[in-house]
């Protein structure tokens, strides 16, 4: 299948199933707000390398976790009992995008560059970008942010600054997102410490009914 190209002025995506077998559906575009949100919208997301051509990706079985179903191991519920856990949200969306920009960079390199920066936080004005922080016995441990629409949470990076940082913030999100009955984070690809927290996949056809019933 072809993969489409994307001009700056007509806002529109290709069907989200006519997408490469690894998932890339489209290059060029813009990563405006009202972009950004047709794209999730329809099960689509932006990775790039900075400085290179915008890239559109859905792939067609997903990661998700469902927030009833986070997998709390043994050890993280006895580090819980033994330290002072404090959860926030939004307390400095910059902070914390840039924080996981900067620690994939000292690893194995990042797609969080400037442009992508610039673009969540509009998101984040908008009311649809999130950012999830842990604190353990005072101190930042670590945190997590990515865009949530309607019932529908799409995780976009994580850092921890402290032992298991991310995962208490991943544990809070799911926490939150279950009471108010979202259907899923979406984690658009397996790692292994995504499936210790109970990530499972999906086939296409069942998320894209989970995330027309989250967006509607």
């Amino acid at each position: 299948m072809p993969v489409f190209r994307l001009d700056e002025k007509d806002i529109w995506f290709p069907k989200p199933e006519l997408a490469e077998e690894d998932g890339l559906l489209a290059v060029g575009g813009d990563l405006s707000v009202q972009r950004l949100l047709l794209a999730y919208s329809n099960g689509i997301f932006p990775w790039f390398n900075p400085g290179e051509e915008i890239l559109w990706w859905c792939p067609r079985k997903r990661y998700l976790i469902f927030p009833k179903e986070i997998h709390i191991s043994h050890s993280m519920k006895k580090y819980i009992k033994k330290h002072s856990i404090q959860i926030a949200m939004n307390r400095d969306f910059q902070d914390n995008m840039h924080r996981c920009r900067m620690q994939r960079e000292r690893k194995e390199g990042t797609w969080i560059g400037d442009e992508m920066e610039k673009a969540y936080f509009a998101l984040f004005k908008a009311g649809f970008a999130v950012s999830v922080e842990a604190y353990t016995d005072g101190e930042l441990a670590g945190g997590l942010y990515g865009v949530a629409i309607g019932k529908c949470f799409f995780g976009e990076s994580m850092f921890s600054e402290k032992e298991n940082g991310s995962k208490l913030a991943l544990i809070a999100l799911a926490g939150i997102l279950g009471e108010k009955d979202y259907c899923f984070i979406d984690c658009q690809f397996y790692t292994e410490h995504l499936e210790r927290m109970g990530g499972k996949y999906v086939e296409w056809e069942s998320y894209w009914a989970l995330l027309k019933e989250g967006t509607s």
